[in-house]
């Protein structure tokens, strides 16, 4: 069932990026038709999976790749790894169903097969390599179809995550030359026995800032509100919902269980550089919220460092109750901020613009349905309970409070103080914003002007969504107990 995730898009995308006589509407039903087969495989994969024993890799395929260094093409899943193989599915259809373009589809098709290879990889090589898959097809998406400042975005974005690749590349020959192996299910039961503590500390530094680069960590996140400004929908939905996750997730499928020794000492510089980004990005979509011209989609690109922050907090606590707030707060972004995009490019393609100032108030009055999905999302977005974006920030503060083993807990207290003061700072600017755009009097502007709300097409992608954003928050087992014995075998 793995292979299969993995070669319908892949067979998808060759067809459609190989045969340019397929008409506009035959090439989005065939698109369709297999990101939805896709999403029909994850969802079986979900369906069979051994919910009581998901700290071990199941649906495994294991055959020799490359015999002289021992590299395997061995995939599977476990309880880290489905939540997130089945978000991507989703999200993927979702998109689908607004792709018109024939190559546009088949670029997304090829994304989609990156993105799942990251999360079913078990071999550090075969990880690198659908890593890297990825970047090609998101920099074409924001260089092609992106908005007029397209081609600095779109280079600044792959010069970032190419050093990141570098970097992480290294650190994973560092841990095969202590190993002798590339295989991630005999490193993560071995736990760090027989790689020395300066050799982890190494390979943990590389990789920190490696995946830092992609998560998107303080102060390394410079290329994500350009790439998100300038992207399609498609690309801002697929780039916030799923490729940064791949960052997070690396940190909690290489570093923490390969790499005990490494994680320990670098948890409170990580811990730091989370919370720095959290306060610093809150700052600065207040600063956009209550600006002249304030972009929407700059605004909630901003918004997601500081939600990545708070998954990284997590992660930096060595905790289960950490872990298991940065692995739902992982999920509730990519739903909650996938929605903000899709309702942020509705916006745009009925106003050409997401300038807040030239949009103007009474959106809710004059777009119900648009309005008020983006009243939901936002409350969605700064946490309120009750909704899926406040278990990974309390979870994630609860395990700050008390630090795993060794850890500082002074230290970790005032990390939580300070991140809690940035929940308060979120819960502004997302008020702010939905101040001057959903309430208030509609603008002389678009006062006398027909626009249409949501249409069906709309609804049928933003429903799962906004459904999702309220189970999640109503009933958090969803993936929380997904995870749980995962999470006890990665600290050991």
């Amino acid at each position: 069932m793995i292979v299969l995730l993995l070669a319908l898009p892949a067979l998808g995308a060759l067809v459609l990026g190989c045969v340019p006589a397929i008409p506009a509407r035959a090439a989005r039903v065939l698109g369709i038709a297999v990101a939805a087969a896709t999403l029909g495989v994850a969802a079986v994969v979900a369906g069979r999976f051994d919910y009581g024993a998901g700290g071990r890799a199941q649906d495994v395929v294991d055959v020799r790749w490359l015999p002289a260094v021992d590299v395997r093409f061995h995939v599977g899943v476990d309880g880290i790894s489905l939540p997130l193989v089945l978000l991507t599915a989703l999200l993927v259809v979702l998109c689908a169903a607004t792709v018109r373009d024939r190559l546009m589809m088949a670029v997304v098709l090829l994304l989609e097969v990156g993105m799942l290879g990251t999360f079913v990889a078990l071999d550090l090589v075969l990880f690198f390599v659908f890593f890297e898959v990825v970047l090609i097809p998101m920099y074409v998406l924001i260089a092609v179809w992106g908005g007029p400042r397209r081609r600095p975005a779109a280079t600044k974005f792959i010069l970032f995550t190419l050093l990141g690749s570098g970097l992480m590349l290294v650190g994973f020959l560092v841990v095969y030359a202590a190993t002798g192996t590339f295989d991630m299910t005999v490193l993560a039961r071995a736990h760090g026995h027989g790689i020395a503590a300066t050799t982890q500390l190494l390979a943990g530094t590389l990789l920190l800032v490696g995946f830092g680069v992609k998560s998107p960590m303080w102060p390394l996140h410079t290329w994500l509100p350009d790439a998100h400004t300038e992207a399609p929908t498609v690309g801002s939905v697929l780039l916030a919902g799923v490729l940064l996750k791949m960052g997070t997730y690396g940190f909690v499928r290489i570093v923490v269980p390969d790499l005990p020794s490494a994680a320990h000492d670098l948890a409170p510089a990580l811990g730091c550089l989370a919370v720095a980004g959290i306060l610093w990005a809150s700052l600065a979509c207040l600063a956009l919220a209550r600006g002249e011209h304030a972009d929407l989609k700059r605004l909630i690109a901003f918004s997601s460092v500081g939600h990545m922050g708070f998954v990284l907090l997590g992660i930096a606590t060595l905790t289960s109750a950490g872990i298991q707030g940065a692995l739902i707060g992982n999920v509730a972004h990519g739903v909650i901020t996938g929605l903000l995009f899709f309702l942020v490019g509705g916006l745009k393609d009925r106003f050409h613009t997401s300038d807040v100032t030239e949009l103007g108030g009474g959106l809710l009055a004059k777009l119900p349905a648009l309005g008020g999905l983006l009243l939901v999302a936002s409350v969605a977005s700064l946490g309120l309970p009750g909704l899926a974006g406040f278990w990974g920030e309390m979870l994630a503060l609860l395990g700050a409070y008390s630090p795993g083993s060794g850890l500082s807990r002074p230290l970790f207290v005032t990390l939580t103080g300070l991140a809690a003061a940035g929940t308060v700072l979120t819960a502004v600017y997302f008020l702010a914003m939905l101040r001057r755009v959903d309430f208030g009097v509609v603008t002389d502007r678009w006062r006398g002007e027909r626009v249409a709300d949501a249409a069906a097409v709309d609804m049928v992608a933003w429903t799962p969504l906004v459904v999702l954003a309220v189970g999640i928050g109503v009933w958090p087992a969803l993936v929380l107990r997904v995870s749980e014995s995962a999470v006890k075998g990665l600290l050991g």
